[in-house]
């Protein structure tokens, strides 16, 4: 009788240690690489737990959670199929304390940085990519990315996905942070295939920002700000079923920058587009040129003002830093990190 209870109690235990193995933990202070991954034993790096996730058989859903602290990373980290091929389910890798917690400050997002070398050959384009992405429904949330500090990088690029038959990826909570000078960020997304969403991000001083070719229909750019793209905000390639909404796109080098030979049908809603040396810009061949026939539909666009954000100016970094200060143009628009009102 004793042993048949002990069985039927790990009978019943075994679904439930299936479906927390596939949530894995990561301290960059706390932990360590032979540990288990679970709350109290976390992973020292990301590159281990997503070395683990990728031998996970299970259906359930994949969730790698990040404390806060300053994680490095010194090769690309694929995210790839499950060994049974199975994709379907989400993909997630997000901060133990997301933007909109009680208690949340800047100190609390988990810091990715990369110092890896050219570490990926796609079309004999050599460059470094932080997490390449080769399944579907992928999720980036409440993380906050910097530029690669490697001299011998020259395009670095955070979040790649270059198979244009992926679909389903979210990119929401997000901070990219680019310096030309010391850290740079070629791209923080670049990427093809269908569904990707983008909400509530900020971009800040990246050479492009988004960077989105082929297959790319289903996309969606909400409640984001983009500054300061030295190159350009948003390269898009031949499709206008988006959705373009609650953004402030300012003081870029060009805010759009569409493909030669297409006439595109763009709608753009309830933003605020100033401050770009070029408003509609053309792909020629990598170069980019003024598009002068491309006339968009807006509908409660704002097209000039000042953005004004809050930036570090003390020794403390204020908890809506990179967000627009009470000066601002745009203080209307619900762009940022947070998605309570009264958190902005």
């Amino acid at each position: 009788m004793y042993k048949l209870a002990i069985g039927l109690f790990l009978l019943c235990a075994m679904p439930f240690a299936r479906t927390t193995a596939q949530t894995l933990f990561v301290d960059p202070v706390k932990g360590r690489d032979n540990a288990t991954g679970t709350v109290n034993d976390p992973l020292l790096s990301i590159g281990k737990a997503v070395a683990l996730a990728n031998d996970f058989t299970g259906k359930e859903p994949v969730t790698i959670k990040l404390a806060p602290g300053l994680h490095i990373l010194t090769d690309q980290v694929v995210l790839k199929p499950f060994k049974t091929k199975d994709d379907a389910t989400p993909y997630t890798i997000e901060a133990v304390v997301m933007p909109d917690d009680t208690g949340w400050m800047p100190s609390k997002m988990p810091v990715i940085q990369s110092i890896s070398p050219n570490n990926k050959n796609w079309a004999k384009f050599d460059h470094c990519t932080g997490f390449q992405v080769e399944r579907n429904n992928t999720r980036f949330k409440g993380l906050k990315f910097v530029g690669n500090t490697n001299p011998a990088v020259v395009y670095y690029y955070t979040i790649e996905r270059h198979f244009q038959e992926l679909k389903d990826m979210e990119v929401s909570q997000c901070i990219f942070v680019g310096n030309r000078n010391s850290a740079p960020i070629q791209g923080a997304l670049f990427a093809q295939g269908s569904g990707i969403k983008v909400d509530h991000c900020i971009f800040y001083e990246c050479k492009n920002a988004l960077l989105l070719f082929l297959s790319v229909n289903g996309f969606s750019l909400t409640n984001s700000i983009i500054y300061g793209a030295y190159e350009g905000a948003i390269w898009f390639g031949k499709y206008s079923d988006f959705v373009f909404s609650n953004n402030v796109i300012a003081n870029n080098s060009c805010f759009w920058i569409s493909m030669k030979d297409f006439t595109p049908q763009y709608t753009f809603s309830n933003s605020l587009i100033t401050d770009n040396k070029i408003f509609m810009g053309l792909n020629n061949d990598g170069n980019i040129v003024s598009d002068d026939k491309t006339v968009p539909v807006t509908k409660n666009v704002q097209r000039s003002g000042k953005v004004l954000l809050h930036v570090v100016d003390t020794d403390t970094i204020p908890r809506n830093y990179l967000h627009l200060a009470p000066a601002s143009a745009g203080r209307d628009i619900p762009a940022g990190l947070f998605r309570a009102a009264g958190s902005r």
